[in-house]
C-alpha cells in the first residue's frame, strides 16, 4: 500500500543582507514580510472529556460530559448507585456495591474510544453486546480486560478479550508479547470497534489483535472457554456497553462512541462538498526517454512524487519521478515536450522491489536562487545500502534542460534502519534554509524510539543551510536552528516526533510550514510545524496516547495537530499544499491535502487568529488516489497519480 501502510509561535526568520537579497528575486513581498515577523499560531491541546472538530464531523458522541453520570445506571437497575462518583471530570468506581454499570442505550455496530487509570492490583473490564436477560453481565457479554498489569492478579492482561484473544509478538522483540499498557495510576487508552465485517482492540494505539464474532476461530476459542456453558454469550447482534465493578477502585474518562452504518462506513469529518473536478493539466506532454515498460517487460508506473516551478523566468516545472529521473518541460496547457534533466535509474532503490515500496527517489527542491546557481537537490534511497541520500546537482552549462551528471555532491547520508518509513519530502523555505521529511526509520510501533529521540536525525524536520559547509559537513547549520547549541541534541533538528511526514510544504503567502504525518493504526493528521516543536510520536499519534513509553527528558511537551481523521475515513494521508491561485475561487487560501487509501480530497480553511480549522470540505465527489501535489509559480496546485501511461498530472477545475 503506497504511500505507507502506507505560522510558529517562536519561529523567527532571521535573515542576513546577502541572503534577504538572494531570497527576494524568488518569492513575494508578502512572505518576507511574514519571515521577518513572529507568527503566532495558537494551538489549545483537546480538552478532557470533549470532542474535537473532526470527531464531532464524523459522527462521535460523548458517553460521558465529566459533570454527571446521565446515559448510565447500573445492571438491570433505572439508576445508578453511589458507589461512583463524578470529581474533577473523572468517572470514578470509588467505594464497595458500586456494582457493574451500563449505557442506557444499545450499541451493534460501533467504535469506543475510552481513557482508563486503574489502581495498584486493581482489575476491572468493558463488555459488550451485554443484554439483562442473565444473571451478570458477562453471561452474554465479551470483557476486556482493565487491570494492573504489573502487581494484577490475573495472568490475563489488559486490553486481552478475557479467555478468547490475546496480542501478538510485540515489533522488534524477541517474540514478546505486545504489551502497549502504561502502569497502574497512569492513563490508558482502549479502542474497541465491534461490527459484523470484524472486530479490533488497539491498546494505547497499539493494535492487539483481530476476530469476528461468530466465525469458525471465534467458536472454536468460546466452546473452549467458561463462557461455552452460556448459551447466549457473544450471540446478540447489539446491547449494552457495561464497565464493571471488580471490588477495585478505576477511574475513566474520554468515554466515546460512534455508531457505525450497516457497511462499516461513518460520516465523513465535512462541512460541505466543492463539487470540482479533475483534468488532466497536460495532456500532450510525453516523457523523454521513458517507457511504460522495464527492461524485464514489468509495467512502470509513472509516479511523479515533486512538481516545483523553476523561478527563473523560463516559466518552466521540474518534475521527478520515484524511480529516480527528473524532468523538465514549460508550463503551458497544451506543451508536448519535456527534457529529462536528470536519470538516476538504476542509481537508486527500486521501489517495486520487495518492501521497496516507500523507496526510491522521494524528493526534489530546486535552489532558491536557481536562476544564478542552477543547482537542485534530490532525496533518494540508496540503491544497495539502507540509507537515505541528499545529493545537489548543477545544470550543464551549454544545455539549460540537463544536469550534469557529474556534479552530483552529496549533501547528506542518513542512515535507515529498515525500509519504510523514509519521508524524503524536502523544501527550502522563506528564509533560504533547505528542510526535509525524515520518517521514523520504519517497521511498526517505532521500534528504536526515534520519534522522541533527539540524538538521532531520523523522526524528525531538518533544516540545513546548502550554501555553506562547517564543521566537516558538506552543508551549514543555521545560527537559530533550536538545538544548535545543545548537549545529545542533533544541530540539524528543526522539529520533532514525526512518524511518516508525506508531505511538507510551505504557504508562501504566510510563511508557514505544513506538515502531513501518516499515522500507524488509527489516526492520521495535518501539523503546522513551530521551531523546536515536538508533534508527540511515539508517545502519541495525533492527540491520542500511543505505547507506553517514559517521556523523554528534556523533551517538550507535544503540540496538537491542527487537524487528524480517524482510519474509518482514512488510511494514509497525503500532504498538500495552500491553493494561492485565484483561477479556481473556491480553493483559494485553502490548504488541499488526500488520503490515498480511500482517495478522498479535502480542502482545510484554517483560522490563524483563532489557531482552528474553520471548515473541512470535499473538493471532489470522486476516489483519486493520490500521490503527492505540486505547484507552480502562480500558486496553482496540481494533484499526481500513479499512471501506466504518463498521465499523472492533475489540476481542479469547476
Amino acid at each position: 500500500m503506497f504511500p505507507f501502510c502506507i505560522g510558529d509561535s517562536d519561529m523567527r526568520f532571521s535573515i542576513t543582507a546577502a541572503r534577504t537579497t538572494l531570497f527576494r528575486r524568488v518569492l513575494p513581498s508578502a512572505v518576507l514580510a511574514a519571515s521577518s515577523l513572529v507568527t503566532s499560531i495558537a494551538r489549545a491541546e483537546t480538552a478532557v472529556n470533549t470532542l474535537s472538530e473532526a470527531e464531532k464531523r464524523s459522527g462521535w458522541q460523548l458517553l460521558f460530559d465529566g459533570e454527571s453520570t446521565d446515559g448510565w445506571r447500573n445492571y438491570k437497575k433505572d439508576s445508578i448507585s453511589d458507589g461512583w462518583k463524578v470529581e474533577d471530570g473523572v468517572l470514578i468506581r470509588a467505594q464497595g456495591g458500586a456494582g457493574d454499570i451500563v449505557t442506557k442505550e444499545e450499541y451493534g455496530a460501533f467504535e469506543m474510544l475510552i481513557d482508563y487509570k486503574i489502581s495498584p492490583e486493581g482489575n476491572s473490564g468493558l463488555m459488550f453486546h451485554v443484554t439483562e436477560d442473565g444473571g451478570q453481565p458477562w453471561f452474554s457479554g465479551p470483557e476486556i480486560q482493565v487491570q494492573d498489569n504489573v502487581d494484577g492478579h490475573d495472568p490475563q492482561k489488559a486490553g486481552w478479550l478475557y479467555q478468547l484473544y490475546r496480542p501478538g509478538t510485540a515489533y522488534g522483540s524477541n517474540g514478546e508479547t505486545a504489551d502497549a499498557t502504561r502502569p497502574a495510576g497512569e492513563w490508558n487508552q482502549l479502542y474497541v470497534r465491534i461490527a459484523p465485517d470484524g472486530c479490533e482492540v488497539c491498546v494505547n494505539g497499539v493494535r492487539y489483535y483481530t476476530f469476528k464474532i461468530g466465525s469458525d476461530d471465534w467458536n472454536r476459542r468460546v466452546a473452549k472457554s467458561k463462557f461455552s456453558q452460556f448459551e447466549g454469550f457473544g450471540k446478540a447482534k447489539a446491547g449494552h456497553i457495561c464497565l464493571q465493578d471488580h471490588g477495585d477502585m478505576v477511574s475513566y474518562r474520554n468515554i466515546k462512541v460512534r455508531r457505525l452504518n450497516d457497511d462499516g462506513s461513518v460520516p465523513q469529518p465535512i462541512d460541505g462538498q466543492l463539487g470540482l473536478k479533475g483534468e488532466l493539466a497536460f495532456p500532450n506532454l510525453k516523457w523523454d526517454q521513458w517507457e511504460p515498460v522495464d527492461d524485464n517487460g514489468r509495467l512502470r508506473p509513472l509516479r511523479i512524487l515533486e512538481l516545483t516551478p523553476s523561478r527563473d523566468g523560463t516559466n518552466r516545472l521540474f518534475a521527478a519521478s520515484q524511480y529516480g529521473a527528473v524532468w523538465a518541460f514549460e508550463n503551458k496547457a497544451d506543451v508536448t515536450e519535456s527534457h529529462l534533466v536528470l536519470d538516476k535509474r538504476g542509481n537508486v532503490a527500486d521501489w517495486q522491489r520487495p518492501g521497496g515500496n516507500e523507496e526510491g527517489m522521494l524528493g526534489l527542491a530546486l535552489h532558491p536562487n536557481f536562476k544564478e546557481t542552477q543547482k537542485f537537490y534530490v532525496y533518494y534511497t540508496h540503491p544497495t545500502e539502507l540509507k537515505s541520500v541528499v545529493s545537489e546537482f548543477t545544470m550543464k552549462a551549454d544545455n539549460p534542460n540537463e544536469a550534469d551528471p557529474e556534479s552530483e555532491r552529496i549533501v547528506m547520508e542518513i542512515e535507515q534502519p529498515f525500509q519504510n518509513h523514509n519521508g524524503g519530502s524536502m523544501e527550502f523555505g522563506p528564509d533560504g534554509y533547505l528542510y526535509i521529511g525524515l520518517g521514523d526509520g520504519g517497521l511498526g510501533n517505532d521500534p528504536k524510539a526515534s520519534g522522541q529521540d533527539l540524538n538521532t536525525l531520523l523522526g524528525s524536520i531538518l533544516r540545513i543551510d546548502v550554501d555553506s559547509k562547517a564543521d566537516g559537513k558538506a552543508y551549514g547549520i543555521p545560527a537559530d536552528n533550536p538545538f544548535v547549541d545543545s548537549k545529545d541534541r542533533q544541530a540539524e533538528i528543526y522539529a520533532y516526533g514525526v512518524r511518516n511526514p508525506w508531505r511538507l510544504a510551505f504557504d508562501r503567502k504566510t510563511g508557514n510550514l505544513w506538515v502531513a504525518d501518516v499515522g500507524q493504526e488509527l489516526w492520521e493528521e495535518v501539523n503546522l510545524v513551530t521551531k523546536g516543536g515536538n508533534y508527540g510520536w511515539s508517545n502519541r499519534e495525533g492527540t491520542n496516547a500511543f505505547g507506553n513509553r517514559a517521556s523523554v527528558e528534556g523533551t517538550s511537551d507535544p503540540i496538537d495537530p491542527v487537524w487528524q481523521y480517524d482510519h474509518r475515513i482514512g488510511r494514509s494521508i497525503t500532504g498538500g499544499r495552500v491553493y494561492n491561485s485565484s483561477r479556481v475561487d473556491q480553493l483559494t487560501g485553502k490548504y488541499l491535502y488526500a488520503d490515498y487509501v480511500t482517495g478522498k480530497i479535502w480542502a482545510l480553511s484554517y483560522d490563524a487568529d483563532a489557531g482552528t480549522v474553520s471548515s473541512n470540505e470535499e473538493v471532489i465527489p470522486d476516489s483519486i488516489p493520490v500521490l503527492a501535489f505540486g505547484e507552480d509559480e502562480s500558486g496553482e496546485v496540481y494533484y499526481m497519480t500513479n499512471s501506466p501511461r504518463g498521465e499523472c498530472i492533475y489540476r481542479f477545475s469547476k
